[in-house]
């Protein structure tokens, strides 16, 4: 049994690091890093004060900064003190950024591909599974 966990957590391993490596490539079509094509993400539902993006981004304030500036400079971005506390800047998605945005997703093939190599009963126990490895600790998930 220990090398099934074995096998299954390197299974793991290597699906996420393909997700990885194709989300990548799908932002280097549009000549955005990785990073920057998560953070336009981030902003596709609202503005966000650069603090919160370093918390969604799970990142130091400083790479969020760094992100932004580049960002900002291709007219992708907008950065503007937030009127309740101006020491805060807030920053949203432009047009133009919403339209990067689009194109990354739209070169990220990989879930579509990789779940349709699933007959529709496997999505749906796949679901189920991610489910209930996704619930948080204590929680049965789905399949409880």
């Amino acid at each position: 049994m220990a090398d099934d966990a074995s096998t299954l957590q390197q299974q793991m391993w290597d699906f996420v690091y393909a997700y990885d490596a194709a989300y990548d490539r799908a932002a280097q079509a549009v000549g955005l890093s990785a990073a920057q094509a998560c953070l336009l993400g981030q902003l596709t539902t609202g503005e966000r004060s650069m603090g919160e993006l370093a918390v969604e981004l799970l990142c130091d304030p400083s790479n969020v900064t760094q992100l932004v500036a580049r960002l900002e400079a291709r007219g992708l971005v907008t950065r503007v003190p937030d009127p309740a506390d101006r020491r805060v800047k807030q920053v949203s998605i432009t047009p133009a950024g919403r339209r990067e945005h689009r194109a990354v997703r739209r070169s990220f093939d990989f879930p579509a591909d990789r779940l349709g190599r699933l007959t529709g009963e496997e999505q749906r126990q796949l679901s189920a599974l991610l489910a209930t490895m996704s619930a948080p600790p204590g929680d049965g998930g789905a399949g409880s």
